[in-house]
């Protein structure tokens, strides 16, 4: 393995630990600086905010990469996270927070260049290898993001935004020393149309028939945004677990949806099919949700981590179905369209499960996960109605 390739790829982990580092802290963070009790609604606007830019600027920085190179783009955003991380570190009210918040979801937006870099760098055959490895990287950051959070911040709140610049300063350093540009720059003007992220959900509604899987795609990449935005909140409300126990709990998490992702959904398609698949790995996980609304241990939490993992089946199954719902030669359009859907999800469901966290946390903090239950409820039907024997064509 080469010098850049592990540059980017400790990128990548870098950017993940960054996002998992805040969750295990961020309810008492929020706490400290607003004076108030209830803090869901603000946790759910600090992570939609923290989407938003992801998705307004993932195409922005890759086209500025095509323009003015790789590395200067990636350069300027580890830098730019280090000092974001520092100013969080010593944030003193909630705007200054939101504004770095803000500054990481654009930071972290990087990952569209990473990618390129390492088309760059990769021949044909090895790309899907490599582009494995960086999904494999980010699912390593978010795992020791938590527990790292969790287990700095109960030392002091501001610890592990500390580490995270101490981290990313590293990388920018190593990254200036060794990562040699791949691309040229180019006079070529930049087409602004291209840097608008709401043009591929234009073609949504001209693709009738695709529309219940967009839709699938839609519902479920929401049903995981409550995790991130509830998951510290009701460990705090329900187990009164610290910050160490809420990134075990999350990094558990995490190490059964990577492994099980890892090895189960290909042995499942080929036993199961893709659908049943599908409709397996969501009553796996509707079980664990159901007994997490219920659970009076917190030890049940991590008893039921199996379950979670049997439902990691469930999203590569859908990749995989959604794929033949298209002609190979409009993959990538669909593709697009698809990333666009899950953006938009990771944007408005951090809100909604918040407010609704917001009205059931005094009397049954638990009915948040029957909540996500009855989300996935709204796919089944979905699922079942897909047609595979005639592809939609896309539009123009």
């Amino acid at each position: 393995m080469n010098k850049p390739l592990v540059i980017i790829l400790t990128a990548i982990v870098l950017d993940a630990v960054g996002i998992g580092l805040i969750f295990p802290i961020l309810p008492s963070l929020l706490q400290e600086v607003t004076h108030a009790d209830k803090v869901a609604q603000y946790i759910g606007i600090m992570t939609a905010l923290y989407a938003a830019m992801q998705f307004v600027f993932a195409p922005v920085l890759g086209a500025l990469s095509d323009r003015l190179g790789r590395r200067p783009v990636l350069l300027i955003s580890l830098g730019g996270a280090a000092i974001n991380y520092l100013v969080l570190a010593f944030a003193p009210n909630l705007w200054l927070l939101l504004i770095g918040r803000a500054i990481a979801g654009l930071t972290s937006a990087n990952v569209s260049v990473a990618t390129a870099y390492v088309t760059d760098i990769s021949p044909p055959e090895m790309r899907a290898r490599r582009f494995g490895l960086l999904n494999a990287m980010f699912g390593i950051g978010f795992i020791i993001g938590p527990v790292l959070g969790g287990a700095l911040g109960d030392y002091w709140l501001r610890l592990p935004f500390i580490a995270a610049a101490v981290l990313n300063a590293a990388n920018l350093l190593l990254a200036f020393a060794v990562l040699p540009e791949t691309r040229k720059p180019s006079r070529e003007r930049i087409d602004l149309a291209a840097l608008n992220p709401l043009r591929p959900l234009r073609w949504i509604f001209s693709m009738k028939s695709l529309l219940p899987v967009i839709l699938i795609f839609f519902v479920f990449s929401g049903t995981g945004e409550a995790y991130g935005t509830c998951w510290a909140l009701w460990g705090s409300d329900a187990f009164h677990w610290n910050g160490l126990w809420i990134g075990l709990s999350l990094g558990t998490f995490g190490i059964c949806q990577t492994l099980s992702q890892a090895f189960l959904p290909g042995p499942a398609v080929k036993l199961l099919g893709e659908r049943t698949a599908i409709l397996t790995g969501v009553g796996a996980v509707c079980i664990a949700l159901a007994i997490m609304a219920f659970a009076t241990e917190g030890w049940m939490i991590f008893a039921i981590m199996p379950l979670f993992a049997l439902g990691g089946i469930g999203v590569p199954a859908l990749q995989s179905l959604a794929t033949r719902q298209v002609g190979e030669d409009q993959q990538g359009q669909f593709q697009g369209v698809l990333a666009s859907v899950v953006s938009l999800a990771s944007i408005i469901a951090p809100l909604g499960f918040s407010s609704f966290y917001f009205v059931v946390r005094d009397a049954w903090p638990g009915a948040i996960w029957l909540s996500v239950v009855a989300l996935y409820a709204i796919g089944i039907p979905l699922v079942l109605g897909l047609k595979l024997a005639k592809r939609e064509p896309m539009p123009a």
